[in-house]
């Protein structure tokens, strides 16, 4: 048996267009709406936005995404002034054991680990 892929479902929040709106912003592509759950993929990494609003959960749910270089996704969330146009919160690049990362929260309190 062999699996093809893993596409989580993510908490969008409260506010689930500006969710949806965030993660195109942040290069993510809609492969299919179906109203309550958005399909995205970004070079082969996909996930599932899901219109839903559990602060306690999002809060406790992480998602790691490899990235190529750590310094250039920083400074391009930064430079299309995505923290000021969505209220996430993200952190420059740290070394950490596995690799060069950058914490990204998200609209929901989902952290993203981007990780070079």
């Amino acid at each position: 048996m062999k699996f093809h892929s893993l596409e989580p479902f993510v908490p969008s929040g409260e506010n689930f267009e500006s969710a949806k709106h965030l993660f195109q912003d942040l290069g993510f592509n809609i492969n299919w709406d179906a109203g309550d759950y958005i399909g995205f993929e970004k070079d082969g990494c996909k996930f599932i936005l899901q219109k839903y609003n559990d602060k306690s959960f999002a809060e406790n749910f992480m998602i790691s995404i490899k990235i190529d270089n750590a310094n250039e996704f920083y400074k391009q969330v930064n430079e299309k002034q995505l923290p000021e146009k969505y209220g996430i919160r993200i952190n420059p690049p740290v070394q950490q054991p596995y690799g060069k990362e950058v914490n990204l929260i998200d609209i929901a309190g989902v952290c993203w680990h981007f990780v070079e």
